[in-house]
């Protein structure tokens, strides 16, 4: 019952967290430099004061920002988002298109980093002081400082152009027309360097910080006793140093949700992966604020669900600790 009691007091929470996060946003948008009726009559053709001022009347650009907001919060109420001004198309359809390969991207980013950090850090715990644990940290240091899109990029060249190991862009072979199992192959293999290269930046974070609590853990009374009672080392490590250790990881996972969302973008711009990170990127040059905005709100909604995943993974990891709400 108090599970279920924390997810509905978190569920109104982040109802009103992601409504605040939708005004600000709005308003960060219109903010902003540059005409949506000024970009589009460009592209017409068109220089026409009047031909512009009808534009804006359409889309209810010539309203004050405020009534725009409160239109634009009346239409989430009914889930309709509006139609993209360059498309003339619903925006909810166009996020779903794209929605599947950024949550693709993401989780299998997500489920490297976290599946190698972990690894990694506990490995380089075990043989704090040698040589591997250097290269280890060293070699997460390295990964840490260097930017997403270069990293990116040197895959490219170094993997694509030079080994022909993978295919540097695309989420798909174009013109292959595969089904069934050679389909899902062929995607597996257009996603290997684009999730690897968001992940990689997170692997290094988790791996220092995995190494960090192992090593503290290490040192408490309760991993002593258990080895004082001849628990075998191997279980030592499982049922007692990982389990603790993987707490601050999880605190990591929860605050940097939306930093790998926003990595997307980066990545999905560098490889030409058919996301809403690129259809945000897109939608921000051509000022196509319902697009835009549809982007922010899909996004905010992942990342509050991220957050409340953290939250219950803590009880479950330590059934010591108490949700709280």
């Amino acid at each position: 019952m108090d599970r279920f009691l924390f997810f509905g007091r978190r569920c109104f929470k982040a109802v009103l967290v992601i409504l605040c996060v939708i005004a600000i946003n709005f308003a960060l948008i219109r903010a902003a430099p540059g005409d949506p009726a000024t970009i589009l009559a460009g592209e017409a053709g068109a220089v026409d004061a009047g031909f512009v001022e009808r534009i804006r009347q359409d889309y209810g650009l010539d309203k004050p920002v405020p009534v725009q907001l409160l239109t634009y919060m009346k239409q989430l109420l009914s889930f309709e988002l509006g139609n993209s001004y360059r498309e003339n198309r619903p925006v909810k359809d166009i996020v779903l298109e794209k929605l599947p390969a950024t949550l693709l991207l993401t989780l299998s980013a997500f489920v490297f980093s976290v599946a190698v950090g972990v690894s990694l850090g506990i490995a380089a715990a075990r043989r704090a002081g040698t040589w591997f644990d250097t290269l280890i940290t060293a070699g997460s240091l390295v990964f840490f400082a260097m930017p997403l899109f270069w990293i990116g990029l040197l895959a490219i060249v170094f993997f694509s152009m030079k080994l022909g190991w993978f295919p540097p862009y695309g989420m798909s072979t174009v013109g292959a027309d595969l089904t069934g199992w050679a389909a899902i192959m062929d995607v597996a293999h257009h996603l290997i360097m684009p999730a690897v290269t968001l992940g990689l930046f997170y692997v290094a974070i988790y791996t220092r910080v995995t190494r960090a609590a192992a090593l503290e853990v290490m040192d408490q009374d309760f991993v002593k006793t258990a080895r004082a009672k001849g628990v075998p080392e191997g279980r030592v490590w499982r049922s007692h140093i990982l389990r603790n250790s993987v707490l601050p990881v999880i605190t990591f996972i929860s605050l940097q949700a939306g930093h790998i969302l926003g990595g997307s973008v980066l990545i999905e711009t560098v490889f030409a992966w058919p996301g809403i990170g690129r259809l945000a990127f897109d939608a921000l040059f051509q000022r196509d604020y319902n697009l835009l905005l549809a982007v922010f709100f899909v996004s905010s909604v992942m990342v509050v669900i991220f957050n409340l995943i953290a939250d219950l993974l803590y009880s479950l990891a330590d059934p010591r600790i108490e949700l709280q709400t």
